[in-house]
């Protein structure tokens, strides 16, 4: 044998050892990591936090306050589980209002290091002290990330998925997400594991990764991350896609107003609150007409007319998957349901609540409504604020909004930040709608005064 084919065969021989000791070798805790860490809700004195790995693993954090990192507390370990998507979720109690924590991952007894900055805050303590914080967050609905095994023949429907980092450098409090936060493919909606999948997929984005680490996310669903386009509460999967949807998200609470159904929930930040409404756990389908039609049902809309009534926030954001104020009676906006739709502006009208707007998303553009009924209250507006990264559409040509706020129109991806400032009784809300590129599309200022 020539000694040139004997250091081949000797070579050859050692990159099959190394692939066997390749595939024998313990994964690193970084190999474990599948998406996250993500920061979730945040109250004076404790905040969630979420990760996911992508098999069986154990999970703590170790936190401290920003610029004190030599006095560390940890978490209790959790050990993730197949049948919850590998994820976890990690609340810590006990901290310290008006505080701002950095934060470690660990998994396996490892730290994992990410390249970018991990962090969180608490709320402020300012009642009966000062004036209320000024609050920064960001709202934006309908994120496609592309799938091509799975997608649709044709070109890919989701863009632009650098808006996240577009997104982070506003440094928002929080980010909430307003519906089709994912879009479930045909393949997926009809099994665990397809959801599982699909649910894994979105939120291993590379993009939003940083924005997920150092940012306070809420969130509520439309039909995309509920299950079928259109779907609604005929659909036999919505108790698991309820419970994935809450394996992937960390709200504060779920479902409380319905006996435990769905996904609705309400959350405070400073002097602003949020109302987040489930548009389809309830839903009737959309072509019986043989019945009642309901979209959000009267358990939720009686739920939100006491809570508008007892809330003393100066803004009340009522967040629901699709428009409300909207007049044209086209695809899924409320104005289809009109008997529900008048039943819920009644009972906001009786409550009296002061400083009631609307954040809707589903339509793939954005545009600002308002709805002046004459000799009533203020005028309800209603942001619609749409898309983040999926298609986007014009309203169709026979659509007639005739509650549009003109020059508010915005046909491509965007997201909206919102801005509550100013002392107690002179609080403003500025909106500013801000492209995927960073651009200024438009901007309002809406005093708090003007709705009352």
């Amino acid at each position: 044998m020539s000694s040139r084919k004997t250091i081949f065969l000797t070579c050859l021989a050692l990159l099959c050892i190394f692939a066997l000791q390749a595939q024998n070798k313990p994964a690193t805790p970084a190999s474990l990591l599948q998406s996250g860490p993500m920061v979730g809700y945040s109250t004076m004195r404790e905040v969630m936090l979420w990760v996911q790995t992508n098999q069986a693993a154990t999970v703590h954090f170790e936190y401290w306050e920003k610029g004190k990192p030599t006095q560390k507390s940890k978490t209790e370990p959790y050990t993730t589980k197949t049948n919850e998507g590998f994820t976890a979720r990690i609340a810590i109690a006990l901290l310290e209002p008006s505080k701002k924590y950095e934060y470690a991952l660990h998994i396996n007894g490892k730290k994992v290091e990410r390249p970018y900055p991990l962090e969180f805050q608490t709320q402020e303590l300012w009642q009966y002290r000062k004036d209320p914080p000024a609050i920064k967050f960001v709202f934006g609905s309908c994120n496609f990330v592309n799938d091509s095994i799975y997608d649709r023949p044709g070109t890919p429907y989701g863009s632009n998925h650098h808006i996240f980092k577009t997104i982070a450098a506003q440094k928002p409090d929080f980010m909430l997400w307003g519906g089709d936060n994912t879009y479930l493919r045909e393949a997926d909606y009809d099994s665990r594991a397809g959801v599982l999948y699909r649910y894994t997929h979105t939120r291993s984005l590379p993009e939003v990764q940083p924005l997920l680490g150092s940012t306070h996310h809420y969130a509520t669903w439309d039909d995309h991350d509920f299950g079928p386009n259109d779907g609604d509460r005929s659909y036999v999967m919505k108790d698991m896609t309820t419970e994935i949807f809450k394996m992937f998200w960390a709200n504060p609470n779920y479902g409380e107003p319905t006996g435990g159904k769905g996904i609705c929930g309400r959350f405070q930040w400073g002097d602003i609150e949020f109302f987040l409404m489930d548009d389809r756990y309830f839903k009737s389908p959309n072509d019986r007409n043989n019945t009642q039609r309901v979209l959000l049902g009267d358990a939720q809309i009686e739920w939100l007319a006491d809570a508008l009534t007892e809330s003393k926030a100066t803004f009340k954001f009522i967040v629901c998957g699709v428009q409300v104020i909207n007049s044209a009676a086209i695809f899924e906006n409320y104005a289809t349901y009109p008997e529900e739709k008048q039943k819920l502006i009644s009972r906001i009208r009786e409550s009296k609540a002061r400083g009631v707007f609307f954040l809707t998303g589903d339509r793939h553009h954005t545009v600002l409504s308002a709805l002046q009924e004459h000799g009533k209250q203020y005028p309800l507006y209603d942001l619609t604020s749409s898309s983040l990264t999926a298609g986007v559409y014009s309203p169709n040509a026979d659509e007639k909004n005739q509650h549009e706020v003109p020059n508010t129109l915005v046909l491509e991806n965007n997201f909206s930040v919102l801005e509550v400032t100013g002392a107690t009784k002179e609080r403003v809300l500025k909106i500013t709608v801000i492209n995927h590129k960073g651009e200024v599309k438009w901007s309002k200022e809406i005093a708090a005064k003007e709705l009352k």
